[in-house]
């Protein structure tokens, strides 16, 4: 075990000595219920974890996060929360609402803006580090509950089936140079790109190119986006998951339509976290299915954007 991953062990068993709010939360992960569900040949689970109520459904407009205290600011966490400093302007800390059963915030010291743009080479870092972790991003409008400060998560490597089954699913080589390939899966309706280097550089290269062929949507600063990283035998697997919509039509729909699903990374990498019993008990493999062919890219905006990253790579 590498020193960072032993660091973030030792961190996570000090604060659930110490820290109650976080003990009862990951005592109650050993209780929450996991159905599968088979979406058009793709495997994924649903997770009925009721303290993700939390994030799935926290207010993100402008109004209500201009009127809340940012818990992701060092001044307003708890008392009882550490962090241990990364690269000298991120600290690990533990979520206390948990997906996985060892799962990191890691916010920027300074209060500022989601964005990914300038920040993809510190997610490549953090993957390297922690390599008992796989890394996430989830972009200001999808799935952030906190879109005005900059932060990644983690959890842990394994957690989610795309990690296990994508080169399986390989649809067709985008892009190759000599130390990098850019893979889309063979996954609709998620539209998935994969980025399989051992080289930084080359990597932020490639991301760069998705970046900029992506559509910002008006009023926003950067493309919507989800984002995972690991990094095992000295190769980084990085999939990058472009996004078209914030929320699903049911997530606001009224009586047995409405269905809680804010889709973030973790869903998008195989694992829809429903905070609400009755939710989990009715969401089938077609609910999954229209919920992912509203939120990520049509098909043809699809193969637009993958025309593009041909065109800008030689």
């Amino acid at each position: 075990m590498n020193s960072m991953n032993k660091e973030v062990n030792d961190l996570l068993a000090r604060q659930l000595a110490t820290w109650e709010t976080a003990r009862h939360s990951y005592e109650a992960l050993t209780g929450v219920r996991v159905k599968e569900l088979n979406v058009r040949g793709v495997p994924y689970k649903v997770q009925f974890n009721p303290a993700r109520i939390v994030s799935s459904g926290a207010k993100v407009d402008a109004k209500s996060i201009r009127e809340r205290r940012c818990f992701l600011c060092a001044a307003n966490r708890p008392a009882e929360q550490e962090g241990i400093p990364f690269l000298g302007h991120y600290e690990l800390l533990v979520n206390p609402f948990p997906i996985f059963p060892r799962h990191l915030t890691i916010p920027e010291t300074e209060h500022v803006p989601q964005l990914i743009g300038h920040r993809f080479a510190d997610m490549l870092e953090l993957a390297r580090e922690l390599t008992d972790f796989t890394i996430f991003y989830n972009g200001p409008r999808c799935g952030a509950s906190a879109p005005d400060h900059a932060h990644f998560q983690a959890g842990n490597r394994g957690f989610m089936p795309i990690e296990a089954d994508w080169r399986t699913r390989i649809g067709e080589t985008v892009v190759q140079t000599e130390c990098a390939t850019l893979y889309s899966l063979d996954d609709a309706p998620r539209t998935t790109l994969v980025i399989d280097t051992d080289d930084a550089d080359e990597a932020c290269r490639f991301f760069q190119t998705i970046y900029h062929a992506l559509p910002v949507p008006e009023g926003d600063q950067e493309p919507m986006m989800n984002i995972l990283a690991l990094y095992e035998s000295s190769r980084w697997t990085i999939f990058v998951f472009p996004r078209a919509k914030h929320r699903p039509a049911c997530y606001t729909a009224e009586g047995d339509a409405r269905l809680l699903s804010s889709p973030a990374s973790v869903d998008l990498g195989g694992v829809f976290i429903t905070p609400v019993e009755q939710d989990f008990l009715k969401i089938t493999a077609d609910d999954v299915a229209q919920i992912l062919s509203e939120v990520c890219l049509s098909p043809e905006a699809f193969v637009h954007v993958k025309e593009h990253i041909r065109n800008e790579i030689r």
